[in-house]
């Protein structure tokens, strides 16, 4: 017995939704014509990694941050239209746009 017969005999009522297609569409981010620039910079003697020139919603840059952040492992934010990840991980990130379909632009070393 799997969890959607348990759940119906706890709910006979219940009629499951056949909407289950909405949650490919919430991992969509809007993809631009113009490429993502990454850089590398030291901060106060830090490796910075700056990705910036997304121009869609600032909602889905914020979920393309928590992507890389949660993907990489490490930390970082966003600030002026800009993702900043502590570490110097191009390669890592400009992989991990061009798998989700961006150009994306190295400047810098």
């Amino acid at each position: 017995m799997d969890l959607k017969d348990q759940l119906q005999n706890l709910f006979p009522d219940h009629e499951p939704d056949e909407n289950t297609e909405n949650s490919s569409e919430e991992n969509k981010l809007w993809m631009q014509d113009d490429p993502l620039i990454c850089k590398y910079e030291k901060r106060k003697g830090k490796a910075t990694t700056i990705i910036e020139g997304y121009t869609g919603a600032d909602e889905d840059f914020k979920k393309l941050a928590k992507e890389l952040k949660t993907t990489l492992g490490v930390g970082g934010t966003t600030k002026n239209d800009q993702i900043i990840i502590q570490g110097d991980y191009r390669p890592q990130i400009m992989k991990i746009l061009k798998e989700k379909g961006f150009s994306v632009k190295r400047v810098g070393g």
